[in-house]
């Protein structure tokens, strides 16, 4: 009977047991360690890679939003749903995982087999295994990848986002600086527009005035169309609202009268007082004294005071029958006449002859009634304090009455430019004015002088005749008379003048001597008579008339404007 070797199987047995146990414990530790990581992949906790990705994505989004709120918003709302399906993914995972666990449960079952019998574990179980630790390792990798694949996308979104928003607030930042700079050179502008608004009006008014001053020209010169112009600008609102209107109101605006018929008027009503005084006198002797004001200035308070009359501002562009009240009443507030008489004893010197052919000097006492006209008057200084004018007011008197407006002011007191015969306009709007000081004064003297020929010039120059050079600047006579002659503009009395035509006068009480002792100028000629405008005949603006052969006349000089 053979040995039976029981011992060595045994052993063997044992020994393949013990292996078994061993594999065993080693695929329990496994799908312990695996459900360890599976839970870890599947459940959302600090460290997990769904975690640490939802933390960095909300980390990015936050800081995103801070900084560009709106345009991102949208990219976080694709970034949030694209999560959502991630962790749809995550949880059909986890569902698969649970699975594979509830395998590993049963197969970790005891009295699953003997223990005493050796077993190894089926080949499908740890192709199981394998897959299942492959599963749960790729699903971690793919959701770590996803995840970071997402927030780096999401990220990288937010930095292009970001850094086009820099842009944009740099782009906006230098169009706030360039809107401000704009604004600044704008607010400049305006401060040096309004700065300028007065000055404005008044250089306005000043070109306009000089372009009337061109047109004038034209229509003397026959340019018709300048009429028109003249029109036009006439209806300026700016011209006719201000003082400045009245460089413009010679023209009939419908009422029948012009600025410089209603200054003929006065100036009738002027004469007619001193005439009326004179007839209502009797006297043996006249003087008279002081002198009138000037038109310039009277008309220039008148236009102040109207257009800035704070009960009934009136434009001075055009005349009817209340301004011409307003105009006496302060014409006659700027003019007085007084009168007086007095009776003088005195001794007299006279000559006969004593029929030898000797001349005999008797003294006589006669008694005579002297009577003394004075015209006072007021400048338009004064009459700005009587009526309390501004600063503003004084200002415009002042601009009205400077120098370069002198030949507005003959358009607008004589309706005239240059050309013949407006100087005789000129001269017969101061008929009636006496003592002369309008015209020495405006020479140049101090005091009283011998004023005929300073009367001739001063109506000249408010032609524009002096500047011109038509008629010249001369005090004395004879200076005047060697200027006609020295350009062959002179002529004896044979010739018959025409108006403006300058006549000189060779008195026979100085003996006929063949040198000038008068001037005047010539207004007309009329039935072999020449009518003629003189300052200082008996110390007046008178005037005269002469036949035009008279002995006393000694020639013309006969400017050519």
């Amino acid at each position: 009977m053979s040995e039976i070797k029981i011992r060595n199987v045994l052993k063997g047995t044992i020994k393949t047991l013990d292996k078994g146990a061993v594999a065993g414990e080693r695929v329990k530790n496994a799908y312990i360690r695996t459900r360890e990581n599976a839970k870890q992949s599947v459940s959302p906790g600090e460290g997990s890679v769904e975690s640490e990705a939802a933390e960095q994505l909300a980390g990015g989004a936050k800081a995103v939003g801070r900084r560009a709120v709106h345009p991102l918003g949208q990219q976080s709302q694709k970034a949030v749903k694209a999560t959502k399906k991630h962790v749809s993914a995550i949880r059909e995972q986890k569902r698969r995982t649970e699975t594979v666990r509830e395998s590993v449960r049963r197969f970790q079952e005891p009295a699953s087999f003997p223990t005493d019998i050796p077993v190894k574990p089926p080949m499908q179980t740890r192709r199981r295994e394998l897959a299942a630790r492959k599963t749960v390792t790729g699903s971690g990798k793919h959701i770590k990848q996803k995840a970071m694949s997402t927030s780096d996308a999401a990220i990288k979104t937010a930095g292009r986002r970001i850094k086009t928003a820099q842009r944009s607030v740099k782009n906006a930042g230098q169009t706030i600086q360039t809107t401000a700079k704009t604004a600044q050179k704008t607010a400049q502008a305006a401060k040096a527009t309004v700065k300028a608004v007065a000055t404005g009006i008044k250089a306005t008014v000043k070109a306009t005035i000089a372009a009337v001053k061109a047109i004038i020209a034209a229509i003397a010169a026959g340019g018709w169309v300048a009429v028109v112009v003249i029109i036009v600008i006439c209806l300026s609102g700016l011209i006719v609202g201000s003082c400045f209107g009245i460089f413009f109101s010679n023209e009939d605006s419908g009422s029948g009268l012009t600025m410089q018929s209603v200054v003929q008027e006065i100036n009738d009503n002027y004469q007619q007082q001193i005439d009326t005084i004179k007839a209502n006198t009797s006297y043996d002797v006249l003087e008279l004294s002081g002198s009138r004001a000037v038109w310039p200035e009277a008309l220039a308070v008148y236009a102040v005071k109207t257009t800035t009359d704070p009960g009934n501002a009136q434009e001075v562009a055009t005349m009817d029958d209340s301004k011409k009240a307003i105009l006496k009443d302060i014409f006659w507030q700027m003019n007085q006449i007084s009168s007086r008489t007095e009776t003088k004893t005195e001794e007299v010197m006279t000559e006969t002859d004593d029929s030898h052919g000797n001349i005999v000097e008797t003294k006589t006492t006669v008694t005579r009634t002297y009577l003394y006209i004075t015209v006072s008057h007021k400048t338009a200084e004064e009459m700005a304090d009587q009526y309390h004018f501004s600063a503003d007011q004084r200002k415009q008197l002042a601009e009205l009455l400077a120098d370069e407006n002198r030949s507005m002011w003959s358009a607008v007191l004589y309706g005239i430019g240059t050309g013949d015969g407006e100087i005789v306009t000129v001269a017969l709007s101061q008929i009636g004015n006496v003592g002369g000081e309008p015209y020495w004064s405006w020479y140049g003297f101090n005091s009283r002088v011998e004023w005929c020929a300073c009367f001739v010039s001063w109506c000249a120059d408010q032609c524009g005749y002096i500047d011109a050079g038509v008629i010249p600047k001369f005090a004395n006579v004879g200076t005047g008379e060697e200027w006609f002659k020295a350009r062959g503009l002179w002529q004896d009395r044979s010739c018959e003048p025409r108006p403006g035509d300058i006549i000189f006068f060779d008195w026979a009480a100085d003996g006929l001597d063949g040198k000038p002792d008068h001037v005047g100028i010539v207004e007309k000629v009329e039935n072999g008579t020449v009518y003629t405008v003189e300052g200082n005949s008996d110390d007046a603006c008178r005037e005269r008339c002469y036949p035009l052969a008279n002995s006393e006349i000694l020639g013309y000089g006969m400017p050519r404007p």
